[in-house]
């Protein structure tokens, strides 16, 4: 990548959104990836899908995408209009629909790689199960890297009993490279109706308010993916420079954006040149040699 910034999935959506902003410099951006896509379409959770939390955002999108064949059909040819890399993420109900997906998007000129979302916490019917369980996490990552010669990610819940089990599992079932962490599930409540707000009840807090989660999880992970040789891809409330070289000493080898670019269109340049200022400012003269430099004070 030209930088070790790349903007999340979910937030992108599949490009046609971001052709509209004319100043949005997707050169500048390590890469994106694409929303959440599945074997058939969905139609998503039922509205309200969005809340704002304090420092956060609740959301219960529920995968809405249009499948995976229309994606290939009609939304990856435009891709080609962004120069930076093209990663999408996938999400399945069984170990089967991961595999079929792998290979109708294997060889894709427009996709560079794949990201495996075995952690979806707000969709009714599966997908939390994968990431929380090692054994079906190996199996999920083993029938994908049998089906695609594209690098693959391995996009990890935060609820899982022990991160570093699921780590292990998804390294050995074939994962190139891991991203973490997903959104943690949470509830938002309207104290007049007494009734949830989303119209799932329960969905995905992401924002500042998660990002001390996300340090620890890469930090719990790192010393795995340090051992397998495997890259971390930190995300999970990143809204400045600061923010990105904490999770680069924690562990991480590039971050992901996410709900800040919700707000600003701009921060990836903007966040890109304040990143090498401090760096300057900090005489690294190379990211990548602060990586997983964290040390732990003594009790």
């Amino acid at each position: 990548m030209k930088n070790p910034i790349m903007i999340a999935s979910g937030i992108f959506g599949y490009g046609r959104d971001y052709l509209k902003i004319e100043d949005f410099k997707n050169e500048d951006t390590g890469a994106i990836i694409l929303k959440g896509t599945t074997l058939n379409p969905r139609e998503g959770n039922p509205q309200p899908r969005i809340v704002e939390t304090p420092f956060g955002l609740l959301n219960s999108i529920g995968l809405q995408n249009p499948g995976i064949d229309a994606v290939i059909n009609e939304y990856l040819p435009g891709l080609k209009e962004f120069s930076t890399n093209k990663i999408i993420n996938i999400a399945g109900f069984s170990v089967e629909e991961f595999g079929e997906m792998a290979k109708k998007l294997d060889g894709h000129e427009q996709i560079q790689g794949i990201e495996v979302n075995i952690s979806c916490p707000n969709v009714k019917e599966g997908g939390i199960q994968f990431g929380i369980e090692p054994n079906l996490s190996y199996k999920v990552l083993n029938i994908v890297s049998k089906n695609t010669s594209l690098p693959i990610i391995a996009k990890l819940s935060p609820d899982a009993r022990d991160i570093k089990e699921i780590a292990v599992a998804c390294i050995e079932g074939g994962a190139n490279a891991l991203s973490l962490i997903n959104t943690v599930p949470g509830i938002a409540v309207d104290i007049y109706k007494r009734r949830p707000m989303l119209g799932n009840n329960v969905g995905g807090l992401s924002g500042p308010a998660v990002k001390p989660i996300a340090l620890l999880k890469v930090h719990e992970t790192y010393q795995i993916a340090k051992k397998y040789n495997i890259p971390i891809i930190g995300m999970g409330g990143i809204v400045c420079a600061e923010d990105i070289l904490e999770f680069i000493i924690t562990g991480a080898k590039a971050v992901a954006l996410g709900t800040m670019l919700f707000v600003y269109h701009k921060t990836i340049q903007e966040i890109l040149i304040d990143l090498k200022n401090l760096l300057k400012k900090m005489n690294i003269s190379d990211i990548n040699h602060i990586v997983g430099t964290l040390t732990l004070n003594r009790s």
